[in-house]
Formats: structure tokens, C-alpha cells, sequence
């Protein structure tokens, strides 16, 4: 049961951003835009760093030196992922009007719809691996670490889910459409955390290569994406702060849970 709902937590983030589309009247200012950004870049680092990579080394801290092996692979490993996935796979960024990717004759909805599924994709995978490690008693993680690396996640989802759907209302779509995209792009979290708690469940031995994967590919998208976007322009300084709140806050809940 407590697996069920850890890869439901970060889902029911989302649908809560998402839902601001009701709430609001204007497109979202660009000042909590960067704030938001900021914050949910800070969650994604110290979660890669205190949640998957600490561990993968603890796991393996009886080969000494050589420890750190299996996260440097699988840290590798998970950008090298994404970066093929952002290469093979038609998407738009929020934001901008050139598509990236192969030439497609998709919608432009479909496009950012896309756009968000493989950002989503390893937060999913880090609840999925830290649930399969929980299970496997691993380097001292527990239930309640997994749950607050989920909590942690559906936190840094609720910006997100307001970040996609309030330009999709402002750009003319309904409120419930705009709702319903926006909770949809948190749909693949539950669905990629539970193929990797099968996967790293039956292959125990590698698990450290399954945590520092994940960090790798959410590191990926903090440093593709997320920091771009929150850098650009004006208030930049309010994304700084934003990454500083989300990084402490993710350190503690992972120390005060864990």
C-alpha cells in the first residue's frame, strides 16, 4: 500500500498546480515563474545528491575506492538517456516556438505534451528506485525516505503543473482542457516509478546503477531545462532563491524522514 501511494503522491502534485488554472485569472507573472522554476530546480539537485547518489555509494562502500564506480556509470548513464531521448523524440519547450527533435507534423499541444512527459519521466523513475531499495533495505533506505523523496517530488510538481497549464489557457485553451493537459503530463510518474521498482526488484545487485541513473537523468533535465529557462531575462536572482528553498527543504525532509 505504501508503494501505491508513493508513486500517487507526485501525481496528485501536478493535478494541485494544475488546478490553478482556476484560480487565476491572468497567465502567471514572470517573477513567480522564476521562483517557481528555481525551487523546483533545487528539489531535483538535492534529491539527485542525498536520495540516490549518497546512497548508491553507501551500497557499495565495501569495494573502497572503488564505490563510486557504480554511480559514476550509472550517472553517466541517465544523461546520456535523456539526451537520446531529447534527440529521437518531437517536442516544444514552454516558452519557445521552435520545436526540438526530429520534424514531425504533430500538434503543437501534442509537442509540449511530449516536452513534459520526458521531463516527468525521471522524477518517476527516482520514487520507483528508492521504493525498490526501500524494499530491499539498501544502504539504510527506508519507507519513510522513499516517502520523502515523493513528498519532496509532489511538492516541486505543484509549480509544474501550474507552469504548463496556465500558458495553455492564456494561449486560448479552456480552463478544464488546460487542467486536464496539465495533470495528464504527471501521468507517466507513477507509471515510470513502478516499471523501475520491477526492474530493480529482480535485479538487486544493480541497484546502485539504478539510483545514480535516475539522478543522472533528473540532473539532466535541471541543467537542460529548468536553469535555462529560470536564468533568462529579468529576476533571475528570484530563481537563485527559489533553487536555495528547494534545496533546503529537500535535504531536511530527506534527513528528518530518512
Amino acid at each position: 500500500m505504501s508503494l501505491v501511494i508513493g508513486l500517487l503522491i507526485p501525481l496528485l502534485g501536478t493535478m494541485l498546480g494544475a488546478a490553478f488554472v482556476f484560480l487565476m485569472k491572468d497567465e502567471m507573472s514572470p517573477r513567480l515563474q522564476k521562483s517557481l522554476l528555481g525551487f523546483a530546480s533545487g528539489v531535483m539537485v538535492a534529491a539527485s545528491v542525498w536520495s540516490l547518489l549518497i546512497p548508491a555509494m553507501q551500497m557499495e562502500e565495501a569495494k573502497g575506492a572503488w564505490a563510486v564506480a557504480p554511480a559514476a556509470i550509472g550517472f553517466l548513464l541517465g544523461i546520456a538517456f535523456l539526451l537520446l531521448l531529447d534527440e529521437l523524440t518531437p517536442h516544444l519547450h514552454i516558452g519557445t516556438d521552435t520545436p526540438e527533435g526530429p520534424r514531425s507534423h504533430l500538434s503543437r499541444t501534442a509537442m509540449l505534451a511530449l516536452a513534459v512527459t520526458i521531463h516527468n519521466l525521471p522524477e518517476g523513475m527516482a520514487v520507483g528506485v528508492v521504493f525498490a531499495g526501500a524494499e530491499e533495505r539498501a544502504a539504510g533506505l527506508s519507507v519513510a525516505s522513499a516517502l520523502a523523496v515523493s513528498i519532496g517530488i509532489a511538492i516541486q510538481n505543484v509549480p509544474e503543473g501550474a507552469i504548463i497549464s496556465m500558458p495553455m489557457r492564456a494561449a486560448g485553451n479552456s480552463k478544464w482542457r488546460s487542467f486536464t493537459i496539465g495533470s495528464l503530463s504527471g501521468a507517466v510518474e507513477p507509471l515510470g516509478g513502478l516499471a523501475v521498482v520491477l526492474l530493480a526488484s529482480l535485479i538487486t545487485p544493480a541497484l546502485p546503477y539504478f539510483l545514480a541513473f535516475a539522478a543522472g537523468a533528473m540532473i539532466y533535465v535541471v541543467i537542460e531545462e529548468l536553469i535555462p529557462e529560470a536564468s533568462e531575462g529579468e529576476h533571475s536572482n528570484l530563481s537563485t532563491i527559489g533553487f536555495a528553498i528547494g534545496f533546503v527543504l529537500m535535504m531536511v525532509l530527506d534527513v528528518v524522514m530518512g
